[in-house]
C-alpha cells in the first residue's frame, strides 16, 4: 500500500511540474480571444482557489469581479489585487440569498452590461481527514449544489455574445463522480438514469439530493447506498457535475456567436482553510485549470469534467 501511495504522489507531482511548466508559456496572440474588457465573475474570491483564480484571470488582462459573502473582507482582498495593478472590482455576493443575488445581477447589467466568464467557486466543507459527519449536509448541499444552480440561472441572461464563446467554470471534485471507486452511488437504476442524458433531468437531480436529505435527517442514509467518504461533500459535487452535463447539453443549441460553454474541475486536495490547511497541493496549482477552461482557445469543450488539465470520466 505504502509503495503504492509513493508511485501516485510521485505522478501527481510529475504533473504538477508538467502543467507549471505549461503556465510560463504564453497565450499567442491568435489564441487570446479576450481583452481588458472581458468580465469574469469568480464566486468566493476573497481567499483560496477563488481568490487565485481571480489573481491569473487578471493577470491574464481580464477584468475581474471578485465577490466575497462578507463586504469588508471581500474588499481587502480585491485591494490586494488592485495593488498589484490588476483590473479588479469587488461585490458583495451571497449565493444562497436570492435578493443578494437579484442585487448583484442588476449592479452587473447596470455597470457592465453583461457577463462573459463565470467560475462558481464558493461551497462548503466541514469533514476533515477521516471525519464523515451529517451535522451540515444540508448546508453543504445548500451552498454548493443550489448555491452554483442560482449563479448558473441567474448569469446565463447576461452572458455576452461572442465569437469564442461564454464560459461557465464550475469548481467540483473528482468525488462527485457517478462511478468512482470510493464514491459511486450505488442505486444501479438511478445511476443509470443519471448517466444518461435522455433521462437526466434537473427534477432527477433534486430528487436524489432531496432524497440524501431525507435519509440524514431519518438517520438512514449509512444504508442508503451513498458515497461513505466525505458523504455530504461527494452527493453536493455529483449534483453539481450532472447539472454542469444538463445544462451544457441544454445550451448546445444555441447559434454560433451565442454559444455557452460550460465544465466543472477537480482542484485536488489543496492547502486551505476548508482543508485545514491538510491538503498537498497550493492554491496557486489548483486554480490552474480552472483558469484554464475559462481562457481555452476556441474548443468547444463543454460538459465535461477535469483535473490537472485532463478530462475525467464522470
Amino acid at each position: 500500500m505504502t509503495g503504492k501511495k509513493e508511485k501516485s504522489s510521485e505522478k501527481r507531482e510529475k504533473r504538477l511540474q508538467e502543467i507549471s511548466l505549461l503556465r510560463t508559456i504564453p497565450y499567442s496572440d491568435h489564441q487570446r480571444w479576450w481583452s481588458e474588457e472581458t468580465l469574469a465573475v469568480v464566486t468566493g474570491a476573497n481567499r483560496g482557489i477563488g481568490f487565485e483564480i481571480a489573481r491569473q484571470l487578471a493577470g491574464h488582462g481580464l477584468t475581474v469581479i471578485l465577490t466575497s459573502r462578507d463586504t469588508g473582507v471581500g474588499i481587502e482582498a480585491a485591494k490586494v489585487l488592485q495593488e498589484g495593478g490588476f483590473n479588479v472590482d469587488v461585490h458583495q455576493l451571497n449565493i444562497l440569498d436570492e435578493e443578494s443575488v437579484s442585487e448583484f445581477t442588476k449592479w452587473i447589467k447596470e455597470k457592465y452590461g453583461g457577463v462573459d466568464i463565470l467560475v462558481n467557486n464558493a461551497g462548503v466543507n466541514y469533514n476533515i481527514g477521516s471525519g464523515n459527519s451529517m451535522e451540515f449536509a444540508k448546508q453543504v448541499i445548500d451552498t454548493n449544489y443550489y448555491g452554483t444552480k442560482n449563479m448558473v440561472k441567474a448569469m446565463i441572461p447576461l452572458m455576452r455574445p461572442s465569437a469564442a464563446g461564454a464560459r461557465i467554470v464550475n469548481v467540483s471534485s473528482r468525488l462527485g463522480k457517478l462511478n468512482g471507486r470510493r464514491s459511486r452511488i450505488e442505486d444501479e437504476a438511478l445511476r443509470e438514469k443519471l448517466s444518461n442524458l435522455e433521462t437526466l433531468s434537473e427534477e432527477l437531480i433534486d430528487n436524489m439530493v432531496s432524497t440524501f436529505l431525507q435519509q440524514v435527517e431519518d438517520n438512514t442514509w449509512q444504508s442508503g447506498g451513498w458515497p461513505q467518504k466525505f458523504t455530504d461533500y461527494a452527493v453536493s459535487k455529483l449534483a453539481v457535475n450532472l447539472y454542469s452535463m444538463l445544462m451544457a447539453n441544454q445550451l448546445a443549441g444555441r447559434p454560433e456567436g451565442g454559444k455557452i460553454y460550460i465544465n466543472c474541475y477537480c482542484p485536488g486536495w489543496v492547502k486551505t482553510a476548508m482543508t485545514g490547511w491538510s491538503g498537498n497541493i497550493s492554491a496557486e496549482h489548483a486554480a490552474d485549470t480552472g483558469v484554464w477552461l475559462a481562457l481555452l482557445p476556441n474548443k468547444e469543450v463543454t460538459g465535461k469534467l477535469f483535473a490537472e488539465r485532463r478530462e475525467l470520466k464522470l
